[in-house]
């Protein structure tokens, strides 16, 4: 019997257990090369006799392949990462892969660690919905591709790379949602939030200067709002749109700010759950209600904005088919499939519900 060293048994022990050369052993518990169908299931059942496991991280350097995909999300706790990471590993799993995944809180440095955490564990590709920019911020993706590991985007697009980038069509949720509002009546909507820059923007030209240095999906959400404003000749006020740090505590503050306005808001689109949450507390403080006194849509539908009371008309994201769709995408190209280098636009759906009603007299 082989010393128990705490390690489980190696190959040359199975190897010698099953009466056959360590190199056909290894070919066959690391799934490579050509072995006879008596030796392999011979091997194998000398393996599942001493209880041998095999170490990925030493097979994948010998084979180059880990059956591993990394993916780097914003936060693992939001419920919309989550939905799309169910669905990335569903997609990955039905087809012998296993993920990890990482978390920045959107921090490019953290990102950049994590692409070297990736890099180092061997991955086979890589999923990431990236806080980069701007060419500058993009050299950890350049790098991981460098070293032959494929890169999906997805959520949100990187104009500064070249790549499959898997999202919806954020700019048409946007002005969908706020086509409704102006159908029923509004023409003073708030839009939050709004590029996260210290100083607010004050006219049309740096508002859309600022979205373009901001995360994809943000300028995004942004135009569709403005499309819809001028679809229906309605002036643009800098005044209605949130800028700054983008916290559920700057929300209640801007929106506050925004119901004090000579002339009010009488509807907010709200493009992110901080959103919707911030500015239900800000009528609260004010001491209004929706859909009465304020309009509300926003983006993310979940469980408890159709349990409110009123429920919340919300845009519902394909979050599973988001994640399942990138990983297709990637399994498809480790598979050897030419990269498209597209996007690959899902459709969000809006669920209208009781937030919305036609402005006070």
């Amino acid at each position: 019997m082989p010393a128990d060293r705490g390690q489980g048994p190696t190959i040359s022990e199975v190897a010698a257990e099953a009466g056959v050369g360590r190199a056909t052993a290894a070919r066959t518990l690391g799934g490579y090369g050509y072995v006879s169908p008596e030796l392999r299931a011979r091997v194998l059942a000398a393996a599942e006799k001493l209880g041998y496991r095999a170490n990925a991280l030493a097979r994948s350097m010998s084979t180059g392949v880990s059956h591993t995909l990394g993916v780097i999300v914003a936060d693992i706790g939001n419920p919309f990462f989550a939905g799309l990471l169910r669905g990335i590993s569903d997609t990955a799993r039905a087809r012998g892969f296993d993920v990890i995944v990482l978390s920045t809180y959107e921090n490019l440095q953290q990102e950049i660690a994590a692409t070297n955490v990736l890099i180092d564990k061997r991955v086979d590709g890589v999923i990431v919905s990236s806080a980069a920019l701007d060419r500058d911020q993009v050299a950890h993706i350049r790098a991981a591709m460098d070293r032959g590991i494929p890169v999906v985007l997805v959520d949100r697009a990187v104009a500064a790379l070249d790549l499959d980038a898997v999202v919806i069509d954020n700019r048409d949720a946007a002005r969908e949602a706020v086509e409704v509002l102006i159908a029923a009546g509004h023409r003073r909507i708030g839009f939050v939030w709004g590029p996260p820059v210290a100083q607010p923007p004050s006219t049309r030209r740096e508002l859309l200067a600022a979205a373009s240095a901001s995360l994809w999906t943000d300028g995004e959400r942004l135009r569709g709002y403005l499309d819809a404003l001028d679809d229906a000749h309605i002036p643009f006020d800098p005044e209605l749109v949130m800028a700054g740090p983008k916290t559920e505590e700057r929300v209640v503050g801007e929106v506050g700010r925004m119901l004090a306005l000579p002339d009010r808001v009488t509807a907010v689109f709200c493009t992110e759950t901080d959103g919707m949450t911030g500015s239900l507390r800000a009528l609260r403080k004010a001491g209004l209600s929706y859909p009465d006194d304020v309009a509300l849509i926003g983006f993310d539908d979940s469980a408890w904005a159709a349990v409110m009371d009123p429920p919340l008309t919300m845009i519902a994201q394909p979050v599973h088919q988001l994640g399942a769709k990138a990983a297709e995408v990637l399994l498809d190209i480790l598979g050897g499939a030419e990269p498209a280098r597209t996007m690959h636009t899902l459709r969000s759906q809006l669920i209208q519900r009781a937030s919305v009603a036609a402005p006070p007299e």
